[in-house]
C-alpha cells in the first residue's frame, strides 16, 4: 500500500507478537491437543466425550474476562481455565490440573513456528533500527530463536495494562528511549496495535496477511501484507 505519511526520524520499531511474528492460533491448538490426548490418560470415556479443544479455548477466554481487572498473569489464568474444565466433568484435582497446565505450555513454548518471513526481514532491520517486542502474550523471542534481535521486550501482564492503552505503549517509549516520533509500531491488530499506537502518538503499520478488508473506522499510517513490504517500505522512503 503506498504510504500516506513519511517515516522520516524513525529509529526504533516495536512489534506485535502473536499474529505478527509467530502463529498463536495454530501452537495454541496444537498444544490443547496435547492436552486432550493426555486427559485420555486419566478420565473415563465419558468425561472425555465432554472436553473438546474449542471447548478449552472458550473456557479460557471466560476465565480471562472474568479475572481482566484483576488478573493479567496469562500462565494463571491458563491454570485456572484447566481447573474448570476438570471441575466441568467432576473432577477436582489440582494436581491433574496442573499436570496438564505443564504440559501445555511446553508445547506452548517448545513448538511454536515463526511466519516465514520473519528472521529475514528482522535481520535486515535490525542493523538499521532498534528493534522492540510490545506484546500482551507471553512469548519470549528466545523460545523461537529471536532473542538476539530486540533491544526491548515489553509484555503487557507485566504492568497490569494492555494493548490498545497507550500507557503500554508509553512505556514502550520509554524503554527504548525515544521520542513518539521516531517509533513506528507493527502488528496485527487494528484496535489493539493501530489505534493503540496512533493513541500515543506513534505512526502504525497494519500487518494484514490475510488481506481482510478494514471494516473498522481506524486508518492505519501504512498496510503491509507480509514483513518483506516493511524492509521494502523502509527502502523505498530512504530510511533503510
Amino acid at each position: 500500500m503506498k504510504p500516506t505519511r513519511s517515516l522520516t526520524g524513525i529509529t526504533t520499531i516495536s512489534f506485535d507478537g502473536d499474529a505478527t511474528l509467530w502463529d498463536f492460533e495454530t501452537v495454541m491448538h496444537h498444544s490443547l491437543r496435547m492436552v486432550l490426548q493426555e486427559l485420555a490418560r486419566h478420565l473415563s470415556e465419558q468425561q472425555i466425550k465432554q472436553i473438546s479443544v474449542e471447548g478449552m479455548i472458550r473456557t479460557r477466554d471466560a476465565i480471562a474476562r472474568e479475572f481482566e481487572e484483576t488478573e493479567m498473569n496469562l500462565e494463571k489464568v491458563r491454570f485456572l481455565s484447566f481447573q474448570r474444565t476438570l471441575t466441568s466433568v467432576g473432577i477436582e484435582d489440582d494436581g491433574l490440573a496442573r499436570h496438564i497446565n505443564n504440559l501445555y505450555m511446553k508445547h506452548r513454548f517448545e513448538d511454536i513456528e515463526l511466519f516465514p518471513d520473519v528472521a529475514g526481514a528482522l535481520r535486515s532491520l535490525e542493523p538499521i533500527f532498534t528493534l522492540g517486542l510490545l506484546s500482551n502474550g507471553n512469548t519470549n523471542p528466545e523460545h523461537c530463536g529471536l532473542g538476539d534481535f530486540f533491544a526491548f521486550t515489553i509484555y503487557a501482564q507485566d504492568y497490569g495494562i494492555a494493548k490498545p492503552d497507550h500507557r503500554l505503549f508509553e512505556i514502550a517509549l520509554e524503554k527504548a528511549g525515544c521520542s513518539a516520533s521516531e517509533m513506528l509500531h507493527v502488528g496485527d491488530s487494528l484496535v489493539n496495535d493501530v489505534a493503540g499506537a496512533q493513541n500515543a502518538g506513534i505512526k502504525a503499520v497494519w500487518l494484514n496477511r490475510n488481506q481482510a478488508p478494514n471494516d473498522a473506522n481506524i486508518h492505519p499510517d501504512f498496510e503491509v501484507t507480509d514483513l518483506f513490504e516493511l524492509v521494502d517500505l523502509c527502502r523505498e522512503i530512504g530510511t533503510g
